[in-house]
């Protein structure tokens, strides 16, 4: 399943919950953390609860970011899970194992079995990132910008440079463990040719897709996380020739083509939606 775009939406704003789910996003999440002030946190965890009631099943996948756990995501749940459970939830300031896992526990007993979205965002995070994607219960690990350089005393800056070493670690722990790797926000929301630049810099590094912090963000990511038809064609034959080899060695091009090509090639159909073995 691609997630080439992961929205949020304020939980304690029904009428923008309601209508995040007919924005093109590939998943929309209910933010209960960041999104909501504290005193507003009842309040909202009621409003998502009755908007999953509205969406559910929708035609993206719909997410519920919790608050961390030991930090309000029991009073989440208890909430939230009294009605239709979401596609998926997403676990914010995972510090390691034990917090996916924790959150497991806490599904497992209001009877929801659904992939978390583990959010690494601060310094021991970012280092227990591998055993974090590791964790069973993970199935996509999402990199937060923003929090590791409020936690790690850097200051931000257009380049990214100060994130540049974090950012790549996340992708290597997630392909490690066989998860999907999805990167950070772009702050300015004004900014489309920036998100565009920035979207195609995580692909480079080997990204799935980005969060997104507006709508208007989303077809920005969505285009460019979408291989154009040169790339998928690249990929259909390469997967056609894998399949003619019949596990032999083959080429293509001229070029030999070995394990990591056919991983590529996989991946990049599966972008574009279309599923090949």
């Amino acid at each position: 399943m691609a997630r080439r775009s992961v929205l949020f939406s304020p939980g304690d704003d029904g009428k923008k919950l309601r209508k995040a789910a007919a924005i093109k996003a590939d998943v929309i999440v209910y933010d209960l953390e960041d999104a909501v002030v504290p005193d507003a946190k009842p309040a909202a965890r009621e409003t998502v609860r009755e908007a999953l009631v509205d969406v559910m099943p929708a035609a993206p996948e719909v997410c519920v970011r919790v608050n961390p756990v030991g930090s309000g995501a029991e009073d989440d749940l208890a909430v939230v899970l009294d009605g239709p459970a979401p596609d998926s939830v997403m676990l914010p300031k995972a510090r390691d194992a034990s917090d996916v896992r924790k959150l497991a526990s806490l599904l497992e007993t209001h009877g929801v079995d659904c992939p978390v979205l583990a959010l690494v965002e601060s310094a021991a995070g970012v280092l227990h990132a591998e055993a974090i994607a590791a964790a069973a219960p993970t199935d996509a690990l999402v990199f937060g910008a923003e929090d590791l350089a409020g936690d790690i005393g850097a200051t931000r800056t257009a380049s990214g440079r100060e994130v540049s070493h974090a950012r790549q670690h996340v992708v290597l722990a997630a392909r490690a463990a066989g998860v999907s790797p999805i990167d950070t926000h772009y702050p300015d929301f004004n900014d489309l040719d920036g998100l565009r630049t920035d979207a195609q810099a995580a692909i480079e590094l080997g990204y799935d897709g980005k969060l997104a912090i507006h709508p208007a963000q989303v077809p920005v990511i969505n285009e460019t996380f979408s291989p154009d038809e040169d790339r998928i064609e690249w990929a259909e034959q390469i997967l056609d020739a894998r399949d003619a080899a019949d596990g032999g060695v083959f080429v293509v091009d001229g070029e030999m083509i070995d394990a990591p090509q056919v991983n590529q090639a996989r991946r990049v159909l599966e972008r574009a939606g279309i599923d090949r073995d």
